[in-house]
């Protein structure tokens, strides 16, 4: 960058020079004329213009050097001003000083927000830490409770209808604390992403492997379109999560008998696209962009199960590798959630 700033000043050096050398040109040779030919004339402009050169140069040169000295002291002022120094101008009346003093205050300000936002994301992890550690236990006890209870003998259908719902209740709510506790990680970053180019064939066989038995036990048939050349910089299990909630989703919008999921991976120059298209309800497209959103559900979507933490999950997983999502959809035939993953 340096060079190129250098090579630029330079030209414009060359220019301005160009066009001093043409204009003082032409006045010796008018005054030369004008003044019939006198030689005595010519050699004083002549003489004139070579005072003005230097001088110009003398003061270009100056400026030059000036400038040099003031940003080499700005740089020294930052190093300095971020690595904890004491001020190098001291405290005078100068401009230099006063700058000084506004990055050494902004540099002060930005560490202790930094220092107090590291404060904060050390203790939401140790409260989600202990929300975790408190709520397995009891949770584990009222399934297995749930469990033995539903082993005693002689106990009637009705009580063994509520037994049911007790357990499918359970499990409802221990997905739904698991879910939080994994938002409030991804949103204070406690959770770590780590992507690399690696093919993306293995992560979409891993997310619909995870959603293949529900799909079939509704007559949903999930087909696959995915060179296993293509790749993606992607973190193999995170991206399996996200893909595994838009199939979810797909499956659980989708009508039954006769639905079909596509789930295509194409990859280009920048991003590697993954579309996932269902032939299910449908969004209204004033909703495209709202369902991602935390805890959204539209009205439609009242007699299904859900509390709109799936996408949410999926828009902050992808945005956490570089990567971005957005939907498609016409109601009553289907939806298309497209995917896109850095590929480079």
């Amino acid at each position: 960058m340096r060079k190129k700033g250098d090579s630029r000043w330079g030209i414009i050096y060359a220019v301005f020079a160009g066009l001093f050398v043409l204009v003082t040109g032409g006045y010796i040779g008018a005054v030369t004329y004008f003044t019939g030919l006198d030689t005595a004339v010519g050699w004083a402009s002549a003489a004139f213009v070579i005072l003005l050169l230097l001088l110009g140069g003398l003061l270009v040169g100056t400026m030059r050097s000036e400038a040099s000295a003031t940003v080499t002291a700005l740089n020294e002022m930052m190093d300095r001003a971020m690595g904890g120094q004491p001020r190098q101008t001291g405290y005078t009346e100068s401009r230099v000083s006063s700058l000084e003093h506004k990055v050494m205050r902004y540099v002060e300000l930005s560490n202790t927000h930094k220092r107090k936002a590291e404060a904060e994301k050390s203790s939401i992890k140790a409260l989600i830490s202990d929300i975790s550690h408190q709520t397995k236990t009891p949770l584990t006890n009222i399934v297995l409770y749930t469990d033995l209870l539903g082993e005693t003998p002689g106990l009637d259908e009705e009580a063994r209808q509520y037994i049911a719902r007790i357990r499918d209740q359970s499990g409802k709510l221990d997905w739904l604390i698991r879910s939080l506790i994994k938002m409030s990680r991804l949103e204070t970053g406690v959770i770590a992403i780590h992507t690399e180019l690696a093919p993306l064939i293995g992560t979409v066989s891993g997310a619909v492997s995870q959603i293949y038995a529900a799909a079939e036990r509704k007559g949903i048939e999930i087909r696959i379109d995915c060179d296993p050349g293509t790749m993606a910089r992607h973190d193999a299990k995170w991206t399996a999560e996200a893909l595994f909630n838009l199939l979810e989703n797909a499956v659980k919008y989708s009508y039954s008998t006769g639905g079909v999921i596509s789930v295509t991976a194409r990859a280009n120059e920048m991003f590697t696209r993954i579309d996932i298209a269902d032939n299910g309800i449908g969004i209204e497209e004033g909703e495209w962009n709202a369902v991602f959103k935390r805890f959204y559900r539209s009205p439609r979507t009242a007699d299904y199960e859900g509390v709109g933490i799936g996408l949410y999950l999926t828009r902050e997983i992808l945005t956490a590798q570089g990567g971005y999502i957005k939907v498609s959809s016409v109601l009553g035939e289907g939806s298309v959630f497209t995917v896109f993953l850095p590929a480079l």
